[in-house]
């Protein structure tokens, strides 16, 4: 094992922003395969396929097993992320792309007061002050969502993309604590790997192999899925989790995109406002960067 150099956190904010953006095509190809195939069978294989491209690479490091601790995270983010996903993807196939990932904005709020109460990192009044104006953006798309009726399918699918927001504010969390005992090639690897064990338990029941025409289109979730876990398990490395937060926002951006270019979706003006009291509500709360201690290699 060796020492790496600490990197400027304007450096890790503009990798963990790359990563983002993979991460929004991968969902752009995923609501096309749920719509397609369905969303556990999406989920399943392309997690399968994950563990394909990240085992490739973690194994060519020549990896050691991991530690207790380790095992502890990777297991528990893998939980979480199973969850997190399940209701996401359920949602996004319900809603438009813009509406459903500018509803997941609330995570990284939520994750600031969670790093202030398992990371100890200090949080600010203007937070709490921040909270109020975000959750006044929730309600606007909401609101527009009735405005727009949609119908109750949308509706529920909006709730679901909440509770997986919830989630994944708790899986910004733990990717910071990966990141302190783990490189991203093994945080990949193990991510893939858990999700795909948990999501085959209901396989008896709900599973069936795609045909080979979505084949492509799972191997390319899959790669982008894994180059962004890569990138992001790099930037955690290296700087607050409520630094790195923020970079979820460019998301809407992406999503809004990609969801008219590729699904004829249009984000609707309720939707732009709550965006912007959102992410304006998360950019208050935002605090000073501050260099993660340099503890483990996780260059890739």
């Amino acid at each position: 094992m060796t020492t790496r150099q600490p990197a400027s956190p304007v450096v890790a904010f503009l990798v963990a922003t790359a990563g983002i953006a993979l991460f929004s095509a991968m969902d752009a190809v995923l609501k096309g395969l749920s719509l397609a195939i369905g969303v556990y069978v999406a989920l399943l294989w392309r997690n399968a396929a994950g563990i394909l491209f990240s085992g490739a690479l973690w194994l060519r490091r020549g990896p050691r097993w991991p530690g207790r601790t380790a095992l502890r995270l990777h297991l528990l983010r893998g939980i979480v992320s199973t969850v997190m996903a399940v209701l996401f993807f359920w949602g996004l196939a319900r809603v438009p792309m813009g509406q459903a990932i500018a509803l997941t904005h609330i995570a990284p709020l939520l994750a600031l007061f969670l790093a202030a109460l398992l990371l100890k990192e200090r949080i600010g009044r203007r937070t709490v002050f921040a909270s109020l104006v975000a959750l006044a953006g929730v309600a606007t798309i909401l609101y527009g969502q009735t405005q727009s009726q949609l119908g109750d399918a949308a509706l529920l699918g909006a709730l679901a993309v909440m509770a997986s927001a919830v989630c994944y504010s708790y899986n910004i969390i733990l990717m910071r604590q990966q990141a302190q005992v783990a490189g991203p090639l093994e945080i990949a690897f193990f991510q893939s790997a858990i999700v795909t064990l948990l999501l085959a338990l209901a396989a008896p029941w709900l599973g069936s192999v795609p045909a080979l025409v979505h084949w492509p289109a799972i191997l390319f979730a899959a790669a982008l899925a894994t180059a962004s876990l890569l990138l992001l398990g790099w930037a955690y490395a290296r700087a607050d989790a409520s630094y790195l937060a923020p970079t979820e926002y460019t998301a809407f951006l992406w999503a809004s995109l990609l969801g008219y270019l590729v699904f004829g979706e249009v984000v609707s003006f309720w939707t732009v406002v709550g965006a912007v009291l959102i992410v304006g509500g998360c950019i208050w709360a935002a605090r000073t960067p501050r260099i993660a201690p340099a503890t483990v290699e996780t260059s890739l």
